[in-house]
């Protein structure tokens, strides 16, 4: 009974660092997006996490980037002593869960099956997205709460800490956005400006409504890839078997697979 008790308060454990673990593109967690298919821990102390993407033919790159993430993640668990992370049923599985658990470097074996990409930019790419499609939420909720485009772009952070929202987008978005703003070091003191831009700069309230604009752009683009992931995601696979080299086209015409869009259209 007490193992048994330890085993399911150490699996809970790792759903909660997994839901720190996001798609890169969409910058939803990989828990609530569903891609996580499996826990298991073993010997009390060793974790095998088991997670499969919307399409076979998903972006290796962010394949890649999500399985080190769970494997950090989980990782940083102080009682885990080893991690076992599993892509399954993707094209470039075996390329990702041989380098992940490889126990080789993360920016070297990403660099050596992504075309030479390096690991740091790819990363600031999406972080960037992700910072904006958070501070669009943020904003537009204190906008709506202080009105004049001075005052919000003055706003400093000890103020925002202590501003209540109700809505339960910017309720989800805040504490995001304001992890983000410290792991960066863009506002981390209370007297540090609240609503930076990327690059560490201040809005000019002038520009205020442009920048919203180019924030909607990005959520919209965002928040469209993130539908079109939960409905592949819900339609993946009918149980049947397929070969070792992924759907053919005689398993979409007789309806064994779920029709995707090609990977460039995901990813």
């Amino acid at each position: 009974m007490f193992l048994a008790n330890l085993t399911t308060e150490r699996e809970l454990e790792v759903w909660d660092r997994l839901s720190a673990v996001s798609d890169p593109e969409l910058d939803e967690p990989i828990t609530d997006m569903n891609f996580v298919e499996q826990v298991e821990i073993f010997d009390a102390d060793s974790v095998l996490v088991e997670f499969r993407l919307p399409t076979y033919w998903c972006s290796p790159n962010f394949a890649f980037l999500m399985a080190f993430g769970i494997r950090a993640e989980v990782s940083a668990l102080p009682w885990v002593r080893k991690v076992t992370v599993q892509l399954n049923d993707h094209c470039f599985g075996d390329e990702v869960n041989v380098g992940v658990n490889s126990g080789r470097s993360f920016h070297e074996i990403f660099a050596e099956n992504c075309d030479g990409a390096v690991l740091e930019d790819v990363v600031e790419k999406f972080a960037a997205k992700a910072f904006d499609r958070r501070q669009e939420v943020v904003l537009l909720a204190v906008r709506a709460l202080v009105g004049s485009a001075e005052d919000v772009v003055s706003m400093r952070l000890g103020m925002l800490r202590k501003m209540h929202f109700s809505g339960e987008e910017e309720l989800r978005q805040l504490p995001r956005y304001l992890d983000l703003l410290a792991e960066r070091g863009l506002a981390v003191k209370d007297d540090d400006l609240a609503f930076p831009t990327w690059e560490g700069g201040a809005i000019p309230a002038e520009d205020l409504e442009a920048h919203l604009q180019r924030l909607r752009s990005i959520r919209i683009n965002m928040e469209f890839n993130g539908a079109m992931c939960r409905g592949l995601a819900s339609t993946r696979y009918h149980e049947v078997e397929i070969g070792p080299d992924g759907p053919t086209l005689i398993d979409f015409m007789a309806g064994r697979v779920a029709p995707r869009l090609a990977p460039q259209a995901r990813h």
